[in-house]
C-alpha cells in the first residue's frame, strides 16, 4: 500500500476523523461488532499499545465558560494499533471494554486509508450516527413532553 493513500492532517482530515471517532466512542462494542459483521473484512493489524484500562480527571466549567473544576475520575480504555499500510489507529473510550477499544483503534486505522473508507464509513460508522440521532432525537421528544412554560400572571386588583 502507498503512503500517499493515508489520509494527511488537513483541517478536511482532522473534521472527518474528529467524526467518525466520536461515532465510535458513543457506540457501544456490540453495535460496533455487529456493524463490522456487514461490512469487508479488516485489515490485519498489530497492536501497538493496550487494550490498556486506567482513570482520568473529567474537568468542568460551570455554565460553560467559567473556570474548571475536577469532575471526578472515569475509568477510560485505550489501544493503539498499527496497519501493514503504515497507518496507526488510536481510541479511548469510557468504561472497560477492551474489544470495543481495540475495534475503535483498527477502525480508526482503516478509515485513514482513502480506499478503504467509502465501504466503512457506509458499512459501520453511517448507520451508527443514524442510530445515535434517532436516540437523540427519541430522547428530545420524551423531554419536550414534560416541558413546563411558565408565564408571569398579572393579578388584577
Amino acid at each position: 500500500m502507498d503512503m500517499g493513500e493515508i489520509i494527511g492532517t488537513t483541517a478536511e482530515d482532522v473534521v472527518a476523523r474528529r467524526r467518525w471517532m466520536g461515532v465510535l466512542a458513543r457506540a457501544s462494542g456490540a453495535e460496533i461488532a455487529a456493524r463490522l459483521r456487514e461490512a469487508a473484512p479488516l485489515p490485519p493489524h498489530t497492536r501497538l499499545r493496550g487494550p490498556e484500562i486506567g482513570l482520568v480527571m473529567a474537568r468542568g466549567r460551570q455554565g460553560g465558560d467559567g473556570a474548571p473544576f475536577n469532575l471526578g475520575e472515569i475509568t477510560v480504555t485505550r489501544c493503539t494499533v498499527g496497519l501493514g499500510s503504515a497507518a496507526v489507529g488510536h481510541a479511548y473510550v469510557a468504561g472497560r471494554d477492551a474489544r470495543k477499544a481495540e475495534l475503535a483503534a483498527v477502525l480508526d486505522a482503516a478509515l485513514q486509508d482513502r480506499a478503504l473508507r467509502p465501504g466503512l464509513l457506509d458499512a459501520v460508522i453511517e448507520p451508527l450516527a443514524t442510530a445515535q440521532a434517532e436516540r437523540a432525537a427519541r430522547t428530545a421528544r420524551k423531554a419536550a413532553a414534560t416541558r413546563v412554560d411558565f408565564s408571569t400572571l398579572a393579578v388584577m386588583r
